[in-house]
């Protein structure tokens, strides 16, 4: 059963290659979930989906139907070092509940994630990666803030002047 040790995290420079190549994509397959709360407001990476996490528990079971199709789902905070792993995991076990299976994960190093194999009782596709991302939003932000392409609605000042810190 996956539980904080053994989550996947994929690095900000996978995920940024990740998704500079969907943006060409007419389907996109990669999903990434912001759990931060208040603290979203210091940008965020475009066209993330943002579920606060002190409401995420309710807001689970639409978070699986809404992500059913895609085949990698990052999930990060501000470190993402609580919110965002503990976010992943209810999210993993939430989505087993649905699906009726039991989480498997493969290790092989940063490539790797928990995947779900096989079909739902509606013939779908179950297989999906779930990942954290390492280091976070504060991480991204080191990187990619300035690329417009990778980030929306940055704000400089909060970052520079230590609000988030």
């Amino acid at each position: 059963m996956a539980n904080i040790a053994n989550l996947q995290r994929i690095s900000a420079t996978a995920l940024s290659d990740i998704l500079l190549a969907e943006q060409l994509a007419a389907n996109p397959k990669v999903a990434v979930v912001d759990v931060r709360d208040d603290d979203h407001i210091g940008g965020h990476i475009k066209g993330s989906l943002h579920f606060p996490s002190r409401s995420l528990d309710a807001m689970l079971p639409t978070l699986v139907r809404k992500l059913e199709d895609k085949s990698m789902v990052v999930f990060h905070c501000a470190l993402s070092q609580q919110r965002g792993p503990g976010a992943a995991l209810r999210y993993m076990r939430e989505r087993d509940g649905i699906l009726g299976k039991s989480s498997k994960l493969e290790a092989s190093g940063d490539a790797a994630a928990e995947e779900l194999k096989g079909e739902d009782k509606g013939g779908r596709s179950t297989e999906q990666k779930v990942y954290v991302l390492d280091r976070g939003f504060v991480g991204w932000q080191e990187m990619f803030a300035q690329d417009e392409r990778l980030t929306a609605g940055y704000r400089k000042e909060l970052w520079e002047d230590g609000y988030w810190g």
